[in-house]
């Protein structure tokens, strides 16, 4: 391991979007004083009569939930994108503006109240899994949609209004910022190597083992070079695959097996149901090849030093760029460390 990278400020470079974070390691050591969030040890019942995700239960539109006993997928009561809004656009000297179509959809994904993914098995996972590929498989064949987000934020702190355990799909008519900085950097690198980029990535963190916190037989757990929150992860495909339906359904269920270890590790991590952002970044359904892209999922958790303080992006992140104290190697021992 670089000791300059341990013990100096550098950037350093995210091959996936073309940006740089500030790392400065030497700050880790300074004492917080700032805003300690309140930890949240509730302990929830298998079944909420007043939640409008669980079983049976009347949603606030009036819907009845079937009384489903694995995933169960319905389309977003306030999407935030609309199927059947007019096409249109707007250009009046700098104020442009265009419109957007897109299918929200929720994804519960089990009946029971009280579990996250950290509390189900991989099986039970899998058919989260399976669910996911039936939808970007759906949506992504509907001619109005050429890119499927697939994602989750768990907890209130990231802005999670119902805590049953669940996450959401919008896709949507044109790629989002963060899937075309990415699919712009993935296609350049295709079509200069011939190669998938991260792939070629994988090939470098595995002979290292710097960041590698899990692996199986077709997946790699790891915290990336290039981290920007504290105990940020990826879960990536040692293959080379475009999108999330090229797995079988063995390699379905060692994804779900990843996506579980991770899960458990970061609920032992500050002994709290841990908060994140996740989601998987995979090819467009443009009806291209896009044999550039290698799909892959991130968490993005925002506690830093316990489960009452949090990463907050403010001042030079928000006006510079991002910036983090705890380094990805130290991160991914910590994370190892509680397999």
């Amino acid at each position: 391991m670089n000791a300059d990278l341990q013990d100096y400020s550098h950037k350093r470079y995210n091959i996936l979007t073309g940006e740089w974070v500030l790392v400065s390691p030497h700050r880790a050591k300074r004492p917080w004083q700032g805003q300690n969030e309140a930890v949240s040890n509730e302990v929830r019942p298998s079944y909420d009569a007043s939640c409008y995700l669980c079983a049976g239960n009347t949603r606030i539109n009036g819907e009845v939930n079937p009384k489903y006993e694995d995933v169960y997928i319905f389309t977003n009561d306030f999407a935030a994108l609309q199927s059947d809004s007019p096409s249109f656009s707007v250009t009046d000297g700098l104020l442009v503006a265009q419109s957007e179509k897109g299918i929200c959809k929720v994804v519960c994904f089990s009946p029971d109240h009280s579990k996250s993914l950290a509390d189900m098995a991989p099986d039970e996972i899998q058919k989260v899994v399976f669910a996911w590929q039936r939808e970007y498989e759906e949506l992504g064949s509907n001619d109005l949609i050429n890119y499927v987000q697939i994602f989750e934020n768990k907890g209130a702190v990231m802005g999670c209004s119902n805590p049953h355990p669940h996450g959401q799909i919008w896709s949507q008519s044109t790629l989002p910022n963060e899937v075309d900085k990415k699919n712009t950097q993935q296609l350049n690198y295709y079509k200069e190597n011939n190669s998938s980029l991260l792939g070629d990535y994988l090939k470098q963190e595995l002979e290292k083992d710097e960041r590698i916190i899990f692996q199986n037989d077709a997946f790699v757990v790891l915290i990336p070079f290039w981290a920007v929150w504290p105990f940020e992860a990826m879960i990536v495909p040692k293959k080379h695959q475009s999108n999330i339906l090229s797995m079988d359904t063995e390699e379905a269920l060692l994804y779900a097996e990843a996506i579980s270890v991770l899960t458990k590790a970061y609920d032992k991590l500050f002994n709290t149901s841990f908060p994140y952002s996740s989601g998987i970044h995979q090819a467009p359904t443009n009806g291209e090849a896009n044999d550039h892209w290698h799909w892959h999922m991130s968490f993005y958790p925002p506690l830093l030093r316990s489960a009452t303080v949090k990463k907050f992006m403010v001042g030079y992140e928000m006006f510079g760029s991002p910036q983090r104290d705890i380094t990805a190697e130290i991160a991914t021992q910590r994370l190892r460390e509680l397999l």
